[in-house]
């Protein structure tokens, strides 16, 4: 049965991390990137509203989207994060968290991920999930010419370095992210 109490403090008004601390949803807002956990680590966080492109640039994710075909039955109309985090989750189910905050009004967001890692970490592990979702792909276009030239750039393809040049370039500072 409900339990009267005070609009805004509903039953998911505080989420437990991947680390097995819990703290509250409130702790959490749209420029939050990261989070200093008082276990002492850094948790990449993600929200519903972020954008795809904090993780790959703004071309790959229209390629992504067209190509990247979504249920009519899905409440997201397209790939976008929570398609994305969803991903990572089924890659890495004991290191990420998913919180559903739909039905509290007071922060501003419906859906939060919390990783056991860091936010650079956590974009290392989207990149890499992205060129297997593009192999996976190509693999099914017939078009030779096109997977070879796949192939060919991405054997000359390093994920820690376009990771490390696109983090460079981009403005993480606030909940715009946009590049620099």
């Amino acid at each position: 049965m409900p339990q009267p109490g005070v609009p805004g403090a509903e039953e998911d008004s505080s989420v437990e991390l991947p680390c097995g601390r819990t703290v509250p949803v409130s702790d959490f807002h749209l420029g939050m990137r990261e989070y200093e956990c008082a276990c002492g680590e850094t948790h990449a966080v993600v929200l519903d509203p972020h954008p795809l492109s904090r993780f790959i640039p703004e071309d790959t994710v229209e390629v992504l989207k067209t190509a990247i075909e979504t249920s009519p039955d899905d409440e997201f109309e397209e790939f976008g994060i929570p398609y994305l985090l969803g991903a990572v989750i089924d890659e890495h189910p004991d290191e990420m968290i998913v919180h559903d905050a739909s039905s509290n009004g007071s922060v501003g967001y419906a859906i939060l991920w919390v990783a056991r890692f860091d936010s650079e970490e956590l974009h290392r592990r989207v990149v890499e999930l992205v060129v297997t979702l593009m192999e996976h792909a190509l693999a099914h276009a017939e078009d030779d010419e096109a997977i070879g030239q796949f192939e060919s750039q991405l054997a000359d393809f390093d994920v820690d370095a376009f990771v490390e040049e696109y983090r460079e370039v981009r403005d993480f500072e606030d909940e715009f992210d946009e590049p620099v």
